[in-house]
């Protein structure tokens, strides 16, 4: 996917992409690249690949105008943190990744794209949530666990009314269905699933989950417990 590619997919979307927001992009690109080289962050570092498997996919989860305070949790190389960042500058995004590698990777780029109102976190999930408990509007997470542990790790720290954004690939749908009482029991409902394509034809299943109740105390658990006997 050409960066010209990408703003026509986008602008089909109601996703509005200006000649400075491609300028970051492309230096993020090239950055990613060349990082790469020295500390493994990600397979895909070619130029098309990374507008399309990374930029565009991450921009999936913006169905509608994204304002206030986002959480990207396990966001590796910044995806779709970072992205979201870039086209929605007026949005506060915490990016929230437990290996100190990529957090290293993340603090250097977000100088270097001269990006305000982010922060990288080095923690785990479940432990921001219990510190952050209904901090946030949006949460997502990319591609991270499964469901049912996913949203117990994350739903914690999502706004009462807020949304979690959860991106996954072709058995999406099948992973909700999976998870009913997990979503329930964390205060949540499906608000809608979107079925996407990429440019190169993989598929992917964006699901918002809207938060109806107070996510009870008691979770998150820890993380073994978690994986160990997920909701």
């Amino acid at each position: 996917m050409t960066s010209e590619n990408f703003v026509k997919a986008l602008a089909k979307r109601g996703i509005a992409v200006d000649e400075g927001m491609i300028a970051k992009l492309d230096l993020y690109a090239a950055y990613l690249k060349e990082y790469n080289e020295n500390v493994n962050l990600t397979a895909i570092t070619e130029y098309e690949e990374v507008y399309d498997k990374h930029f565009y996919d991450s921009l999936l989860s913006a169905r509608s105008q994204l304002k206030g305070s986002l959480a990207d949790v396990g966001t590796g190389a910044g995806f779709p943190g970072v992205v979201l960042k870039i086209v929605y500058p007026d949005l506060r995004v915490t990016l929230i990744e437990p290996l100190k590698k990529r957090c290293v990777f993340l603090q250097s780029l977000i100088e270097k794209l001269d990006l305000k109102g982010i922060e990288v976190v080095n923690e785990r999930g479940e432990d921001h949530s219990l510190k952050h408990r209904e901090a946030y509007d949006f949460v997502t997470a990319r591609a991270v666990s499964n469901l049912n542990a996913l949203i117990e790790v994350c739903g914690a720290m999502v706004k009462k009314g807020g949304s979690f954004i959860c991106m996954r690939g072709k058995d999406g749908r099948s992973e909700i269905e999976n998870a009913k009482k997990a979503i329930e029991a964390m205060g949540f409902e499906v608000s809608f699933i979107d079925d996407e394509t990429l440019y190169n034809g993989d598929a992917r299943t964006i699901s918002y989950f809207r938060k109806v109740k107070t996510t009870p105390l008691k979770y998150p658990r820890k993380y073994n417990i978690i994986k160990k006997s997920p909701l």
